[in-house]
């Protein structure tokens, strides 16, 4: 009998991406998207899925996300849980070796250096299990802040100019450049977007996966999985929609 036995369309999976679709960027998760996702777990599996680390999504979707949520994506699926249990996990670092990847360090650090902007911060190149993070402001930028430096890579891409220039000289690696959230992108082995999740649930046979995310173009960070043919994707631009959505679509 599957784990999933108990709920109303057990072989119904959602699954979800963090900011701006659960929560707005970097900030914790409302009431109103909290009790929906309880309703919803009644009858569906839920699951999250985001680029950050697991201590990140901690903070914004509250501490007990590992048994709120029926699965768990860190690092798009990287590192993964399935009903609180770690599932097997994968390192970027091993797979792109020490030499190349102190050539793309050393490369975007320069670059960085490099920028003319208004202001910036701190933790620009982050180093995470299965990427490495990209902030031109750097991700200890306030929200404020976050905000200001949206508006000004609206009118100014600095970010897809970054991107452009890594793409142009580690074209050779194999690499994915990807453009989320307000302040950042993400530099991770091409397969390993939120598509990678996608091979944790197979074993459970679900026959429908709907994903909702909010950076659903090309090049956002929610398109491949978007787009995937196992999945019914639903572009969001907010938390508020996504409850919407999901009022509608399960009945809540």
């Amino acid at each position: 009998m599957s784990d999933f036995a108990y709920k109303e369309k057990p072989d119904t999976l959602v699954l979800f991406d963090v900011d701006g679709t659960l929560t707005p960027a970097r900030l914790t998760v409302s009431d109103e998207v909290r009790d929906t996702l309880v309703k919803l777990r009644k009858k569906v599996v839920i699951g999250f899925v985001g680029g950050s680390d697991l201590s990140k999504q901690l903070e914004q979707l509250g501490p007990n996300v590992l048994s709120e949520f029926d699965y768990a994506f860190s690092e798009n699926g990287l590192t993964a849980y399935r009903l609180g249990e770690q599932l097997a996990s994968q390192s970027f670092i091993n797979w792109i070796g020490e030499e190349e990847y102190n050539k793309l360090a050393v490369f975007i650090l320069r670059y960085l250096s490099e920028l003319d902007l208004p202001k910036r911060r701190g933790t620009f190149l982050e180093f995470r299990n299965g990427m490495i993070n990209v902030s031109p402001i750097g991700r200890n930028a306030s929200t404020e802040e976050r905000n200001e430096f949206e508006r000004y890579d609206k009118e100014h891409q600095i970010r897809a100019k970054f991107v452009n220039a890594l793409r142009e000289k580690f074209g050779h690696l194999g690499l994915t450049f990807s453009i989320g959230g307000q302040i950042s992108f993400d530099v991770f082995p091409t397969g390993w977007d939120k598509t990678y999740c996608l091979q944790h649930v197979e074993k459970d046979g679900f026959k429908e996966i709907h994903f909702f995310g909010d950076k659903t173009t090309e090049g956002g960070n929610d398109y491949e999985i978007y787009v995937d043919d196992r999945t019914v994707g639903h572009s969001v631009k907010n938390p508020s929609e996504t409850v919407a959505v999901l009022k509608e679509l399960f009945d809540l």
